[in-house]
């Protein structure tokens, strides 16, 4: 069995996926995560910190994710429309729950500045990656956008059939 932190974050994952933040409470993620109050307020001071400790294991996976799906591409654009496969792939691994960061997002307000910079941070590494990838900066952020739009999109409707189009669209772009 895992030790109550380990339990903690996984127990938060799933309820804030299926539920969302705000609703999930304290209490029930230490009733689900089978630990003691105590040992709540032992590795976390606040839901606040739990939720950004979720978020920064959540990048990390996501990053980890994204880096071995792509790793094989050394084309610039083999390697974009590769991360493009990549949200399909995490769409029909997750149910199509989204990014949790965005979805944090838009159930906090604009002043929790705590949650709001990890957020930003991860959105930056995202931008970054495609930075990374192409020499033309105005095309990775145009991608950057597109690829962002696929993740809400896909999670709005249940498919990936936008996925594809944006895939299309960015190999005739990058032609």
């Amino acid at each position: 069995m895992a030790n109550p932190r380990e339990r903690l974050l996984r127990t938060s994952t799933d309820l804030f996926a299926k539920q969302g933040y705000n609703t999930t409470g304290i209490n029930q993620i230490i009733s689900e995560a089978d630990v003691a109050k105590a040992s709540f307020y032992k590795h976390f001071k606040s839901k606040e910190d739990l939720c950004v400790a979720f978020l920064h294991g959540r990048h990390e996976y996501w990053f980890n994710e994204l880096t071995s799906y792509t790793a094989h591409e050394k084309d610039p654009k083999a390697k974009v429309l590769c991360s493009f496969d990549f949200l399909i792939y995490m769409n029909e691994k997750e149910h199509f729950v989204g990014c949790s960061f965005l979805n944090i997002l838009s159930e906090i307000p604009i002043g929790n500045t705590k949650i709001l910079d990890v957020i930003k941070s991860h959105k930056s590494d995202l931008r970054t990656f495609f930075f990374d990838v192409l020499e033309n900066k105005a095309s990775a952020d145009h991608i950057y956008l597109l690829f962002e739009s696929c993740i809400v999109e896909s999670k709005l409707f249940t498919s990936n059939e936008l996925i594809e189009k944006a895939k299309e669209f960015v190999g005739n772009l990058l032609n």
